[in-house]
């Protein structure tokens, strides 16, 4: 929410405490302030202009050469596109040497052959947002007030001089969602009682409610209280400046005074309001009820809604006019030509207005207010106050007597704690004196005796209602930095990490360090996305209230995720990207309440493993670059059993020529290779390889014990091999066999070439392995390692037929 520091100051004294002294003060005692922001920054040499003439540039079909007064004595000559532009208009004016919206800065320039000594602006070219401007002036320059004066800066004019304070209003905080609310909370902090200007309502006492509207609500629950007042002889236009620039510092574009005022009065009391053109409903009846399946409704963003018999709707008694608490219709929208007023205030069941909302995908001011909670107790003085501007701004006249239906009584709330209780949780040693002090700082009323406090706290804070409740509110307010800190207390007992946390450890360890970086994803995704690149069979465990579709399903995959945070970096162009991650995936099984979780392993590459440098060319990640890291990976964890890979070509979403399944014996514990070039298109990315691995398998399988050795005091040798083997052979095969047989002096097998091409026979290949032997215990003899690499060339020869080169 946004908050505006001027209007705070009509409420409370704030002339000692800047902006930003404030915002951290807030973000200190429980309302967190993201940012502070100036509507002047960044711009300057921008004044008020008074249009003395305007003619047609006569070579130009939509140019016009405007002079205008700045308040400099002579008048300077301005062209301007602007298609509303007109002579004795107050205008924003940019001079020369200003700087306007993207540090633009504007100089005198010859635009057809005319001079043009600066710049007519609209309001985006002063950065505000086109969702408020007013859509009079969405097209073309707005204009100022008459009483503007020329040459004065147009800062103040637009309340651009002001503060804006962007609240995070956590959901138990929705009283927040004021400026009453939020001026309360700053009086609290600083020991102040806002105060809240006087307003008369004055009826017509010649005319009454009964002569126009009578209300109806066919379930209470829907509407425990709903109330229509009726303004009269209303004249449609531009609100003030005043309301203007509130509604526009608080995101809200103005469109006419008596939209203005009900937005307003949204923001000032945190209640919606909603107004209707009283000619336009059709009928002396509003009756609330529940819709009917099939029902449509046109609603004032223009699209036709179709209703359901969980929506609460307001009716003219025949047909719906309006979703309660949402959005009002379009056929009794307030237009220009409205004289007649009819203004609702109530209070709506809120779990149905949150429904609406998310079914429909109108997600407004007022129904996140009527979610979340609204203060009961000014449902009746906002519809005052709104009633009594509205004649006002309108020069209508309010109509005696309120239509309504329902009664809803805001009680106090008593709460009794101790002085003990509250030291006790906080750790302090805060006197009886200083709590009372700050529940009277709050606004709450509290008697005390013997350590007993007996709290009333009114309706504007419905977020209390227990113990735990008080207490924090003492903390945020004696503060947050002032509580001490203390060690815990009790018996300490020696820890160790179990196998699984070592585990998780280690695998860290090593993925850091061959270059990976840690990835959280979501642990809700989309059905469909929750189904891609499982390691085992499930059904999908769906949420029954997900906050959106795209969060609906626990996942049973984390290379989804992972995809997702590899799209996020390549569309902020960070095209290297390697990414790991260590979580849960969650499968459903027929009989079970809640899913089977494991814990899974998963990692994307994509990119360049080595960058482009003066040394050399780039080299892009690939298979073998991805399986050495798994290969090194598996390693480190000491199985027992042998670790293999098997080409897998029917892998969801992998490649089926690039894929291999990873076995320990006999088991499979997961898979690694490239993604499928169709499934990578669906993430907007190119050539990108990833792996998943059962953790809590890894965990099961057999492992040899660490030992310690010291390093060898002798030398080893070493012996090359190349050889010309059929294209189906794998390196696993042949390294496989080369371990077989090679004796018991083999340390190392290694592959450092591999050639196909024209200089060899088709369907063959040359591969050359390194054969390192190592006696740790004595000097290695020439001819033992003869013998042994002669038993592993005769092995290669007899089983694949090879040629020794």
């Amino acid at each position: 929410m946004n908050v505006s520091y001027q209007w705070l100051k009509e409420y409370l004294n704030l002339d000692e405490i800047t902006p930003d002294a404030l915002a951290d003060k807030m973000s200190r005692t429980g309302i967190e302030v993201e940012d502070v922001f100036y509507g002047e920054t960044g711009l300057k040499k921008i004044v008020v202009g008074h249009t003395l003439s305007v003619v047609d540039h006569p070579d130009s079909d939509h140019l016009h050469i405007c002079q205008v007064d700045i308040g400099e004595g002579e008048p300077t000559q301005i062209v301007c596109g602007a298609p509303n532009i007109a002579t004795g208009q107050k205008v924003i004016v940019a001079l020369p040497g200003a700087r306007i919206v993207g540090n633009a800065k504007i100089k005198k320039s010859k635009m057809r052959g005319e001079v043009s000594n600066g710049m007519i602006c609209s309001l985006q070219e002063l950065a505000f947002s086109e969702n408020v401007v007013p859509k009079k002036y969405a097209e073309g320059i707005y204009i100022l007030p008459e009483d503007a004066i020329p040459g004065e800066s147009v800062f103040p004019i637009l309340a651009m001089d002001d503060a804006i304070l962007d609240l995070s209003i956590t959901p138990n905080r929705a009283d927040a969602l004021s400026m009453r609310g939020v001026a309360y909370e700053v009086g609290a902090i600083y020991n102040q009682k806002p105060e809240f200007k006087d307003f008369a309502l004055n009826e017509a006492a010649d005319d009454t409610i009964e002569n126009y509207l009578t209300v109806d609500v066919l379930a209470k629950e829907d509407a425990p209280i709903y109330t229509i007042r009726v303004i009269k002889d209303v004249k449609i236009a531009e609100s003030p400046m005043w309301l203007q620039t509130k509604l526009m510092n608080a995101g809200i574009r103005p469109i006419n005074n008596v939209v203005d005022v009900t937005n307003y009065i949204l923001l000032e009391y945190g209640q919606p309001l909603h107004a209707f053109d009283y000619d336009r409903l059709g009928s002396k009846e509003i009756v609330v009820r529940r819709g009917n399946t099939g029902e449509e409704l046109v609603t004032l963003d223009d699209k036709k809604q179709e209703l359901t018999n969980e929506m609460i709707v307001i009716t003219n008694g025949e047909k719906p006019v309006a979703l309660a608490g949402v959005m009002g219709g379009l056929d009794s929208e307030i237009i220009d030509q409205t004289v007649t007023v009819a203004l609702e205030s109530a209070v709506f069941e809120p779990i149905s207005i949150r429904k609406t909302a998310k079914a429909l995908n109108l997600r407004s001011e007022s129904s996140s207010r009527f979610e979340k909670g609204i203060n009961k107790a000014t449902v009746i003085e906002a519809s005052k106050h709104a009633a009594s501007l509205i004649a006002e701004l309108t020069g209508g006249t309010v109509v005696s007597g309120v239509a309504s239906k329902g009664e809803l009584k805001a009680i106090d709330v008593a709460l009794n704690i101790t002085l003990e209780r509250i030291n006790g949780s906080l750790g302090t040693d805060i006197t009886s004196s200083e709590v009372v002090a700050i529940f009277q700082r709050l606004g709450f009323g509290v008697n005390h005796a013997d350590g007993l406090f007996e709290v009333v706290i009114p309706p504007r804070r419905w977020d209390i209602s227990i113990e735990a409740d008080l207490i924090e509110e003492v903390a945020r307010i004696y503060g947050y930095n002032n509580l001490p800190s203390t060690l815990p207390k009790g018996r300490t007992t020696a820890s160790s990490l179990s196998p699984k946390q070592r585990l998780v450890r280690h695998t860290r360890h090593y993925l850091e360090g061959a270059g990976l970086s840690q990835a959280i994803s979501y642990v809700l995704t989309t059905t469909e996305k929750a189904q891609q690149f499982m390691l085992q069979e499930s059904q999908p465990t769906l949420l029954d209230l997900p906050m959106t579709e795209d969060r609906s399903t626990l996942r049973m995959n984390l290379l989804s995720g992972l995809l997702d945070d590899v799209h996020y970096n390549i569309a902020r162009k960070n095209q290297d990207v390697a990414l790991y991650e260590v979580g849960r995936v969650f499968y459903h099984e027929e009989g079970r309440v809640l899913p089977i979780e494991e814990e899974h392993l998963a990692g994307v590459l994509t990119g360049l493993q080595v960058n482009n440098d003066w040394h050399g060319n780039g080299k892009p990640v690939d298979f073998f670059f991805l399986k050495g890291i798994i290969e090194g990976l598996l390693d480190t964890y000491g199985f027992t059993a042998d670790i293999s890979y098997q080409a897998d070509q029917n892998r969801d979403g992998m490649h089926p020529g690039r894929t291999a399944t990873i076995l320990v014996g006999e088991t499979e514990i997961g898979y690694l290779g490239q993604i499928h070039p169709l499934r990578a298109k669906e993430y907007d990315l190119k050539d990108t390889y990833g792996f998943e691995i059962n953790l809590q398998k890894v965990l099961d399988s057999e492992k040899k014990p660490t030992i310690y050795q010291t390093i060898p005091k002798y030398p080893g040798m070493t012996r090359d091999i190349a050889l010309l083997v059929d294209e189906a052979v794998t390196n696993q095969e042949i390294t496989q066999l080369i371990e077989a047989k090679g004796g018991k002096y083999l340390a190392d097998v290694h592959l450092f070439d591999i050639y196909n091409g024209d200089k060899i026979e088709a369907g063959k290949k040359s591969m050359a392995y390194k054969l390192s032997y190592l006696n740790p215990e004595a000097t290695l003899v020439e001819e033992e390692v003869t013998l042994a690499f002669d038993k592993v060339q005769k092995a290669l020869v007899e089983t694949f037929h090879v040629v020794v080169r």
